[in-house]
């Protein structure tokens, strides 16, 4: 599985994943009012051989999951050679000397467990959720594949072509996948987050299991990873096993991510495709945009997710009210932003016009909404009503059991500390109008944007 793709379609209420995809911290949040409170609450402790391990209990149900993010993604792979770390995740179900052939898999569907996996730019990660009674079973699984992993000539080109099967399914032959691959890859002309998680047709079938081996045993290490377990268990019932399953393996010499800086862009570029299997056109206007780990001023990202949801979030927000109930030129529009990433990010506007309405009317509408902005700000009331909504979109989050290891892995996976977590509130509390408007003149540079335009073209 890849996590969120930089596509409009992902990205459109992603703004929801927020992230996937972006405001995942944003979802999470405790009331506003109470900015001072925790969110997860959660218990970090780290092993001898560097694994951390963070534990957030969760009484809800009588379920427990684990998640369990490795600091590397497609972003850390060789060049030459996309697709690598997402051929290895696949990898990772097919086995061990002690649980062969896809055991793994089995042991957690007959005892009543769900699994998967994900891939992404900046991480790699493994979860289970299963009864609690079953921790030690997932420990005990996912602690041997992480060392002892056996990596099959035979079973490296099946994969291959089994990620070769869902590139043609997800881009190849979805018009949308295509359009949002070539509009990512000219937003960042030297960064590797320019390159597609999936890797690219001819490196995916280029990847051979001695690559496999070398990424796996450089990467794939106890301190290079973490642990996050929730549900119904406590840190001192997680130690012991902790320590049992995971302590014995030993840490590695981890390399540096090093990774290019993207250049100073100079002109905006645009990307368009037409297709017969098109239904629904679309536009969407793409920026560079700082992250958490990249802005330099620490207040910047908070204000991006503000302005996201001024713009963007939902039917109250300024675009959505504008374009599609007052003037009634689309069925759709929003923005979107995540601060997560390790390197620069993004900040981005869609739009899909009624279909009575040419692109071109609905682009020019999306670009004025965009002017207005940069011209006559935000007003205190919209900042205001903007906090309140996302403190109403995250009431809910602390119910489910995979919300806190989402949010905790990704943010100690890409750079960010458990302290940034719980203080979320509390930062986007004093988010003020002005920082909000600076940070919009700042990222909505049209040097450093794309546009994607997605048309419909007519059969003959």
């Amino acid at each position: 599985m890849i996590a969120p793709l930089r596509s409009l379609a992902a990205r459109g209420r992603i703004a929801v994943l927020a992230a996937v995809a972006g405001a995942l911290l944003a979802m999470t949040a405790a009331p506003l009012q109470d900015a001072r409170a925790k969110i997860f609450d959660p218990t970090s402790f780290t092993l001898d051989n560097g694994l951390q391990v963070v534990v957030v209990t969760n009484r809800r149900a009588p379920i427990v999951t684990q998640m369990l993010w490795y600091k590397v993604g497609s972003a850390d792979e060789p060049r030459g050679k996309s697709g690598m770390a997402h051929v290895l995740e696949h990898m990772m179900f097919k086995g061990t000397e002690a649980y062969p052939d896809g055991k793994f898999s089995e042991l957690v569907a007959r005892n009543g467990g769900q699994e998967n996996a994900f891939t992404s730019y900046d991480f790699t990660g493994y979860y289970q959720t299963m009864a609690r009674d079953r921790l030690e079973l997932i420990m005990k699984l996912e602690a041997d594949r992480m060392t002892n992993l056996v990596l099959k000539p035979e079973d490296v080109r099946t994969e291959r072509q089994v990620v070769m099967e869902e590139r043609r399914s997800r881009v190849e032959n979805e018009p949308s996948g295509q359009l949002s691959e070539m509009a990512n890859a000219s937003l960042y002309l030297h960064h590797p987050y320019g390159t597609p998680v999936i890797g690219w047709t001819n490196e995916i079938l280029s990847i051979t299991a001695e690559d496999m081996r070398s990424f796996y045993e450089t990467w794939y290490a106890p301190n290079n990873a973490v642990l996050v377990i929730a549900g119904d268990v406590t840190a001192e019932e997680v130690r012991p096993l902790a320590e049992k399953y995971y302590g014995p393996i030993p840490r590695a010499e981890v390399p540096p991510r090093d990774r290019v800086e993207e250049p100073p862009q100079s002109a905006p570029r645009r990307v368009e495709l037409e297709s017969p299997r098109v239904r629904q056109p679309s536009l969407s206007i793409r920026y560079l945009a700082p992250s958490y780990n990249t802005a330099e001023d620490a207040a910047t990202p908070y204000a991006l997710q503000v302005l996201s949801e001024v713009l963007g979030g939902g039917p109250t927000s300024r675009l959505y009210r504008t374009l599609v109930v007052e003037e009634a030129l689309a069925v759709s529009a929003g923005s979107w932003y995540s601060p997560n990433a390790l390197d620069t990010s993004d900040f981005g506007f869609y739009i899909s016009p009624r279909p009575d309405v040419e692109l071109d009317k609905a682009e020019e509408a999306l670009r004025a909404e965009i002017a207005d902005l940069l011209e006559n700000g935000v007003s205190d009331t919209e900042v205001a009503q903007a906090k309140e909504r996302l403190r109403a979109d995250t009431v809910y989050a602390q119910d489910s059991v995979n919300t806190a290891p989402r949010v905790i892995g990704r943010a100690l996976a890409s750079g960010q500390t458990i302290a940034d977590v719980e203080a979320w509130p509390a930062r986007i509390a004093e988010v003020t109008p002005a920082e909000v408007e600076a940070a919009a003149k700042q990222v909505l540079d049209p040097k450093s944007s794309v546009t994607a335009v997605l048309q419909s073209e007519p059969t003959s």
